[in-house]
């Protein structure tokens, strides 16, 4: 039995051929090996016809039913080992058996950009999901970038932040890997790099992955791939080149966006050097439409240099080298129907990463990678002037209170070594590995005075800060693992892993544990079961480090007659020590191939997280402290079931429920001291998450219409996010995100695309011409709420996003 039934099944009246084989290595020794789980892509040599995908079983076998007769290109891979690839020619009936030898060498040609898997992988143990090659082109995206596509996922929602909230975690508890590189900002926890979405082959979401490799996160971790660079031609893609007008008032006035991107890639040395460059302007304004007009736009400028170098040095070595340029300016962030330009801050952020990565197949038949990078982020937040900043009911004034400088470098190095199968009841694949990371911090904070006002214009509170701080702060980790897959029958697939973590900022030891397994229950290879279980540790981060150095702040209260009632002094404190954060977490899933080219999958998980790193303000008589604890907790709780259709060999259609529940202490660090600080700390509670979205439903696909044309459409719904209530003195008025939800979020998307040849100068070009439509029916899905109670606007919803048109324009040769 194969892992999967081919997703080109034979349609009626249409007689094809079919083509079967084993995928196997041939160790030190010449014995032969299996490769479980390894992907094989049929292309036709037709162009108009896309290449499909399964994977080998658990004994290594594959088989393809192709829709016709001619020549396709067989392709087997496999993590760590070479791609082979032949030419084959299929007849009418005819069965061809081709087993495919892949090498211990690292070494890989060239990248096939195929469509999202559609089979019942065999021998995964965790929970992925993964944005493939074909969605990165044809989905609708409105910024073009990863994150735009990631909600494509369940479980990944965008929240009433505009982050996103991947399996119920914040935007700060989770990872993000750029080919194994951590990205994220050593300072905040967030994700600090912008990469062209040309240069992308793969997205995956890992939720709970049972690989010890990856760890220091607390959510789920996002892995980026990039292209390896063309070794036998040359490819250049160029597109968003016309600009779009900015309309306001029934007048044009400048540009409401400029994105162009440029990909060149091809051979410095044929078959030995070869380099990739992108490059990635963009000007975006972001209307508020509960703004006037001209005073209302979120400006976002970025430029992206993304350069690679692959090498390959002999039959046994590879080299890839890459150097990347990520500095943005966004103006007027967090504008708001509450917080006008004036008031709105400029942040500038500026980036770079060098990372060198050197794979080398050992004599012994293991696989050695040795990863070096290092990424420089920093970033400046200014206000627009120096006007006191005043918290009204209706609106912000003056300019914002907070202005911060600060660069965080970060070194990297990683070496991991992949043992060449071993044999004893059973194959193990193991694999260990050692990392060093150092992080750092300079920077300085400066708080303003801030004045909260009644609805009569009279003060209700200020809040006075200390001088200016400057902090210098360094950080480093040391990480161990080791990991092993164990197949212990054809039908029984174990990962088993034990991880180690140093901190020297919080000077504790974390071994974490984990276990994972993969199952085929009764007969065929149709259906698995998934699941396992492990410890999860997250970062410190050097802002909750550095918390004791921060301006420390005076409160002054005021009667509602305007006089002086109480002045109180908060002095910072660490309550008990500094932990990092630890999830406990668990998955069980069932993936089923119901009927050929159908597949279900209903999947449960749960996520258990203490340790958090928590506000809170405290007062008794004596006293008043801002206490920082590492005492917080959060809960997430997940069912999904998830439908998918394939037919053809263009188009699949994708519908998906989750029911989920996040809950957990409020008074998250980041929020008050991240890259936007927030004046007003009020006592910490226990509540549904800012971004709990108990029911969601999403349904997408890609189809392939007549005449070349390829349509995508995607329909989201979700429950409104909760919201708390407020009084006058922007206290909680009962619990706090219980007083009601926002309106449900329904929203459809398509993209309508084209692609045309052109023949110039004796060539033949490729241009996809296309339009993109964002919430077509132009549905109230509103981002602000007026909360205080003695508002007149009480109750209200403003800033929804309106009917967006967009075209598409894209030259590929």
């Amino acid at each position: 039995m194969v892992a999967v039934v081919s997703v080109a099944a034979l349609e009626a009246g249409i007689q094809g051929g079919r083509i079967e084989g084993e995928v196997f290595i041939v160790g030190p020794n010449g014995q032969r090996y299996v490769v479980p789980g390894a992907r094989l892509t049929l292309t036709p040599e037709r162009l108009e016809a896309p290449p499909i995908e399964v994977f080998a079983d658990s004994l290594g076998r594959f088989a393809f039913r192709t829709d016709g007769t001619g020549r396709y290109r067989l392709k087997a891979e496999a993590k760590g080992l070479a791609s082979e690839e032949h030419l084959v020619s299929v007849e009418a009936g005819q069965t061809l058996r081709l087993d495919m030898e892949l090498k211990l060498e690292p070494l890989r040609q060239s990248v096939e950009v195929t469509a999202e898997t559609a089979g019942v992988q065999t021998k995964e143990t965790s929970a992925t999901g993964s944005v493939s090659a074909s969605t990165l082109v044809n989905a609708p995206s409105a910024s073009e970038r990863l994150e735009g596509l990631l909600p494509l996922l369940p479980g990944v929602v965008r929240g009433p932040d505009g982050f996103l909230n991947i399996k119920g975690a914040r935007a700060t508890q989770g990872g993000l890997l750029v080919n194994s590189a951590n990205v994220t900002d050593p300072y905040t926890g967030g994700a600090a790099m912008n990469l062209p979405i040309d240069i992308v082959s793969k997205v995956e979401v890992l939720s709970n992955p049972f690989d010890a490799a990856y760890g220091k996160f607390a959510g789920a971790v996002t892995t980026v791939d990039t292209k390896p660079s063309e070794f036998d031609k040359f490819h250049f893609t160029l597109q968003n080149f016309s600009p779009r007008l900015r309309r306001r008032n029934g007048a044009i006035m400048g540009f409401e966006s400029v994105t162009p991107r440029v990909t060149a890639t091809g051979p410095l040395w044929k078959d030995r050097v070869a380099a990739t460059q992108s490059f990635e302007y963009r000007f975006v304004r972001t209307r508020v439409p509960s703004l006037p007009d001209l005073q209302n736009d979120i400006a976002v400028e970025s430029f992206d240099s993304f350069t690679q170098i692959d090498a390959h040095l002999g039959a046994r070595q590879t080299v890839m080298a890459s150097v990347s340029f990520f500095p943005q300016k966004l103006n007027n962030l967090g504008l708001s129907t509450f917080l006008p330009q004036e008031s709105a801050p400029d942040l500038r952020q500026r980036g770079h990463l060098i990372a060198f990565q050197h794979k080398l197949v050992t004599p012994s038949g293991g696989l050695l990678e040795n990863a070096i990078g290092l990424k420089a982020f920093g970033a400046d937040l200014k206000p627009h002037s120096g006007l006191p900043f005043r918290l009204a009911l209706e609106t912000a004034q003056g300019g914002f209170f907070g202005r911060q400088h600060r660069d965080t470098p970060r070194f990297e190095w990683q070496t991991t070594y992949h043992a060449a199968p071993l044999q004893g009841a059973g194959q193990h694949l193991p694999k260990a590995g050692v990392a060093f990371t150092r992080n750092s911090y300079e920077g300085w904070l400066r708080f303003e005075p801030v004045d909260v006002l009644r609805l009569s214009g009279l003060l209700a509170e200020r809040i006075e800060f200390g001088p200016p701080a400057s902090a210098s702060l360094a950080q480093n980790d040391w990480t161990l693992f080791v990991q092993d897959k164990w197949s212990v029958h054809p039908r029984l697939t174990l990962d088993a892993g034990l991880r180690f973590d140093r901190d020297s900022v919080v000077r504790q030891n974390n071994l974490a544990p984990r276990l994972g397994f993969a199952l085929l229950p009764g007969h065929g290879d149709r259906t698995v079961l998934r699941g396992g279980v492990g410890y999860f540790y997250d970062r410190a981060n050097l802002n909750e480090a550095s918390f004791l150095q921060f301006p420390e702040r005076t409160v002054l209260t005021f009667s509602p007659l305007g006089r002086l009632v109480e002045t109180r002094f908060y002095a910072h404190r660490l309550e008990g020590r500094i932990r990092n954060p630890l999830s406990i977490a668990c998955s069980i899933q069932l993936d089923r191939e119901i009927y050929p080219n159908v597949y279900l999958r209903l999947g449960y998980q749960q996520r258990n997280t203490t340790r958090d790193f928590i506000l809170d303000p405290v007062r008794n008589a004596q006293a008043a402290l801002l206490s920082l604890t590492s005492q917080g907790r959060s809960r997430y709780r997940e069912f999904e079931a998830t439908a998918h259709y394939r037919w053809g060999q263009a188009s699949q259609l994708t519908a998906s429920y989750v029911r989920s529940s996040a809950i957990g202490d409020l008074n998250d660090f980041n929020q008050f001291f991240g890259n936007v600080p927030a004046p007003l700390i009020r006592p910490n509670e226990r509540s549904l998450a800012p971004f709990d979205a108990p029911n969601r439903f999403l349904f997408w696909g890609e189809f392939r219409l007549p005449g070349k044309v390829n349509f995508a459409p995607v329909f989201e719904a979700h429950s409104g996010f909760p919201y708390s209530v407020l009084d006058e003195e922007r206290n909680y008025v009962g619990a706090r995100n219980r007083a009601g939800r926002f309106p449900v979020f329904t929203a459809f998307d398509m993209q309508l695309s084209r692609e045309f040849r052109i023949p110039f100068a004796g060539k033949v070009y490729k241009a996809r011409i296309g339009f993109k439509v964002f919430n077509m029916f132009n549905s109230f899905n509103p981002r602000d709420l007026q909360n205080n109670l003695v508002s007149p606007r009480f109750g209200q919803f403003f800033n929804s996003v309106e009917r967006t048109l967009r075209g598409k324009f894209v030259v590929d040769y």
